[in-house]
């Protein structure tokens, strides 16, 4: 059984019983970090095997991983935080499994972008996760014109490092949207920050932004 394991994105209380004791039974625990995926496990008195599963050994890996699946073992993937398989190289495995038919489950938990959206207040009945933004400048305003037409509410991630230049570029396109920024979610630090990308880019020149951004549109 391939076991896609959700684990927490912050606060290291954040993962299920059901999650704990299938970790404790893995045969192989496939990470995307090794020693990050260290600091969950010991926290938890957890000893299994580890190996990295990362963007770029994601294809010689998971051969080896399928053939231990193929060989009656229990493995578990994991993400560094949240759930495997969204914007992360867990996606391959995960088809890999499929089409080998190879049995997959999921164990359920936290998801940055879920949380964001829920706390943003912002409409949830319908919504478009657009990930990440591109890098460069003008295919990021390419992409911002085309989700301003969307009619539902619009959920991507962004980095300390680019979020002021993409706010600039959301308030160019979008005016006076008002916007949700979340950032450092289930942490000592967690932050929402509301309003238009005008407010926000003022609140940022007197206070560096660090770390992840989920952006609500």
């Amino acid at each position: 059984m391939l076991y896609i394991v959700a684990t927490p994105i912050g606060n290291l209380k954040d993962i299920t019983l059901r999650a704990i004791e299938v970790l404790k039974s893995a045969d192989l625990i496939a990470c995307e970090d090794t020693r990050h995926t260290k600091i969950l496990l010991d926290h938890y008195g957890i000893s299994r095997p580890t190996t990295s599963f990362f963007q770029h050994n994601r294809f010689t890996k998971a051969e080896y991983i399928l053939g231990l699946l193929k060989g009656d073992k229990n493995i578990v993937l994991v993400s560094d935080a949240g759930t495997p398989g969204i914007l992360d190289p867990g996606y391959n495995l995960i088809n890999l499994a499929i089409k080998n038919n190879i049995p997959t489950t999921v164990i359920p938990g936290p998801s940055a972008f879920i949380n964001a959206l829920v706390l943003s207040g912002k409409p949830a009945h319908e919504f478009y996760f657009a990930g990440f933004l591109p890098n460069k400048k003008l295919s990021r305003q390419n992409k911002l014109r085309e989700l301003s037409g969307l009619k539902c509410t619009v959920i991507c991630y962004e980095s300390c490092h680019r979020i002021l230049a993409t706010l600039g570029d959301i308030q160019s396109i979008m005016d006076a949207r008002d916007i949700v920024l979340a950032r450092e979610l289930t942490k000592k630090f967690e932050e929402i920050i509301r309003g238009t990308p005008q407010v926000i880019l003022e609140k940022f020149q007197k206070n560096r932004p660090r770390g992840e951004f989920i952006i609500i549109l």
